[in-house]
């Protein structure tokens, strides 16, 4: 059992639609509605009705049960391949696909999309709910994913990102202007006032290394590069959030999204490491997604 925790900003939301914000699109407003019916969630410590409309201020809560082990039905959803062999697929995943089922999310996943492409060939060490996911991205995060199709490649790979062999690369463009590049080297926990949000803390945290350089200035904007050192939840989101210059979209860790973005502008761009079987170090890159070079079209 998870809790959800966060107060009201603002008058007028209803709590379902707050709910499910507050969970950064894991769980649809359907799935928050039936957690408030189900009597799972309180505002101010009292079960509410899912019409209830929250007033600044309202501290709310929800207890979220543990996915259950299902059937993942495979679903023909076209995939955007960068390459694949008998062990492992590389793929270019779009902004808005989630990458495996969760509550709210047990069709139109990533996972979905697998079991139909590989059949029964996907490794089996994450369980039904994650079969071969390796690592994962944000919902709202486009771009390259590794995808196991034996334990051993699995095994193999989770070795890699364990002490850190991966080369990541990504682009986003964050708010503000960064002059020159750097490097954000401080340890991201989960927050304690919003199980669902990690932060910059000394607490019950993990060391969290980004580096960063600068391709491009604009008038309110800076296009970056960014490299992982460390894979931690939400990493590139927290640290840029934490210096001061959010990701842009991000309506977690920013201060609101303009109005040509859905989803914060991130795109996992670069991935490199050594084959788990052949031993071949392999490198690849993907395109800049359409809504990330629109965006940067509109900042020029």
């Amino acid at each position: 059992m998870e809790r959800l925790e966060f107060t009201a900003e603002a008058d007028g939301d209803r709590i379902d639609k707050a709910v499910s914000e507050a969970s950064g699109g894991e769980l649809t407003r359907s799935f928050a509605a039936k957690l408030i019916e189900d009597g799972a969630c309180r505002v101010n410590g009292i079960v509410v009705p899912k019409n209830y409309r929250l007033k600044a201020g309202d501290e709310v809560s929800a207890d979220i049960p543990e996915p259950q082990e299902t059937d993942i039905l495979p679903e023909n959803i076209p995939l955007d391949i960068i390459y694949e062999d008998s062990d492992l697929l590389v793929v270019n995943k779009p902004k808005g696909m989630v990458v495996h089922p969760a509550h709210g999310h047990f069709s139109g996943t990533l996972v979905n999309a697998l079991m139909y492409h590989c059949g029964n060939s996907l490794s089996g060490i994450n369980g039904e709910l994650r079969p071969g996911i390796v690592h994962r991205i944000d919902m709202n995060t486009s771009g390259l994913l590794i995808v196991a199709k034996s334990d051993a490649a699995h095994k193999g790979l989770a070795e890699q990102i364990k002490v850190h062999s991966f080369t990541r690369e990504y682009e986003a463009v964050v708010c503000g202007c960064i002059k020159e590049g750097g490097t954000v080297s401080a340890p991201i926990g989960r927050s304690r006032t919003d199980r669902k949000k990690m932060c910059v803390t000394p607490e019950n945290s993990r060391e969290a290394v980004t580096h960063y350089s600068v391709i491009a200035n604009y008038a309110n904007y800076t296009h970056l590069r960014l490299r992982l050192e460390t894979g931690r939840t939400h990493q590139i989101r927290v640290h840029m959030a934490y210096i001061g210059h959010p990701v842009a979209g991000d309506d977690v860790y920013g201060n609101g999204k303009p109005a040509s973005l859905c989803g914060q502008c991130l795109h996992a761009k670069h991935i490199g490491f050594t084959h788990p079987i052949t031993g071949k170090w392999l490198e690849f890159e993907s395109e800049l997604p359409e809504y990330f070079t629109k965006f940067l079209k509109s900042l020029r």
